[in-house]
């Protein structure tokens, strides 16, 4: 079927799609920006994980657990005592590792290095790892951000 007339020219059309490219590719670069300026969540105030899970930690080690979206690192340390980070680099946001024949946590997204309690020692990291509070109750290991009582 042939129509007598279009509802836009072709001039129309390649403009149109050419506008909407545009704006797909802005969309795309302005994203990370706005999630950045706008976080979509924020970091719990504190959590409780089973301490069961935690005890048969060898000292000098390391376990992951979930800090809201972020990682958490608990550090067993030689005399037995626990201590808690949040797992991500004060330099740029990246994840950290912990190299236990080392005794150092690394960064590897820009070469940052925090000795074991977390100080920055090298690389570009300004500040040390945050840390948590941790408060063993019973069976519970909890988790607070240092600003909470």
């Amino acid at each position: 079927m042939k129509l007598k007339h279009s509802l836009f020219t072709r001039r129309q059309f390649l403009n149109g799609l050419f506008g909407g490219w545009i704006a797909a590719l802005l969309g795309s670069f302005f994203y990370p920006v706005v999630k950045f300026i706008f976080p979509p969540t924020r970091e719990p105030d504190q959590i409780i994980l089973p301490f069961s899970d935690f005890k048969d930690m060898g000292s000098n080690s390391v376990r992951k657990f979930s800090w809201g979206t972020k990682p958490g690192l608990l550090k067993k340390n030689e005399d037995g005592s626990y201590i808690a980070f949040v797992g991500i680099c004060t330099h740029l946001d990246c994840n950290v590792a912990y190299l236990p024949d080392e005794r150092k946590f690394f960064c590897a997204c820009h070469d940052g290095w925090y000795d074991e309690v977390g100080r920055n020692i090298g690389g570009p990291p300004p500040k040390p790892l945050r840390q948590l509070v941790l408060v063993i109750e019973e069976e519970n290991l909890v988790i607070k951000r240092e600003d909470v009582e």
